[in-house]
């Protein structure tokens, strides 16, 4: 799906320091709906850093952030959740909650605090638990979950929301092989119907699945660009320093670009 022209989500010059260095330099973007975005970078590029501005967790030094067009900070905090849906890289619920009922706090936004929900929050939560794999132990409580069951339940309570923005840190966290599939092409059909999706990925491979790549590195922002474009390619060798090389491979989908550990 071609993406939409006018950015969900725009930053303009984003910069954050802390301890007396730019983790988050000057970083200009735009996530547009239709599009399926990987962000990836080495350890420490700023990554996470930059996700939790452009999801207004953290406040920046300069630069701005505008969704729909809106400057972030003006929108009304339930309204801003409605159309904005986040997962951190490290999982928030804990304790004795039920599966079922963490993924039913992704409908807050829509129903309130203090509302009952309906008919089609239900629905809602049911079809992002189908969507993760996750109904069968929706009645199970976290803390008798894996680590891959659980990350399952928080995908689902970040896909309940049903925002047209999608802002996840590390999705494939303790996922097997299968489910991480099922994820990439759950993100890949967000964004066939209209989404903006921007995913923070460690794995190279996974991340050249995305309609559009990200490349960070020591806070800036050094490339941008499909999977197929030969500066995007290089960029990504260059900022791991050449712990791999991308090679074109034949799949039963097409070609596919992949990363081989130069070993």
């Amino acid at each position: 799906m071609k993406a939409d022209a006018t950015p969900l989500l725009q930053a303009e010059g984003l910069t954050l320091r802390l301890g007396g260095r730019r983790v988050v330099d000057a970083v200009s973007l735009a996530l547009r709906g239709g599009e399926w975005v990987a962000l990836v970078g080495p350890n420490g590029a700023g990554k996470s850093t930059l996700l939790q501005l452009l999801a207004g967790l953290r406040g920046a030094d300069g630069g701005s952030v505008r969704l729909a067009g809106r400057a972030l900070h003006d929108w009304p905090t339930r309204e801003r959740a409605q159309r904005l849906a986040w997962l951190s890289q490290q999982g928030e619920a804990d304790g004795d909650i039920a599966a079922g009922d963490v993924v039913r706090l992704g409908r807050l936004p829509r129903h309130g605090l203090f509302g009952a929900p309906d008919a089609s929050d239900e629905a809602a939560v049911g079809a992002a638990m189908a969507e993760t794999a996750c109904t069968e132990f929706a009645a199970r409580r976290l803390s008798e979950l894996s680590g891959g069951e659980r990350q399952r339940v928080l995908l689902a309570r970040a896909l309940a929301v049903g925002s047209p923005l999608l802002l996840l840190d590390e999705p494939t966290t303790h996922l097997d092989a299968p489910h991480q599939r099922a994820l990439l092409r759950s993100l890949a059909a967000r964004a066939r119907s209209g989404c903006a999706v921007l995913s923070v990925l460690h794995d190279v491979t996974l991340a050249l699945a995305a309609d559009r790549v990200l490349v960070m590195d020591q806070g800036r922002l050094v490339a941008d660009g499909a999977p197929a474009a030969a500066e995007l390619r290089a960029a990504l060798v260059a900022v791991f320093g050449a712990a791999f090389s991308v090679e074109c491979v034949a799949s039963p989908s097409g070609p596919r670009w992949v990363a081989l550990p130069a070993l």
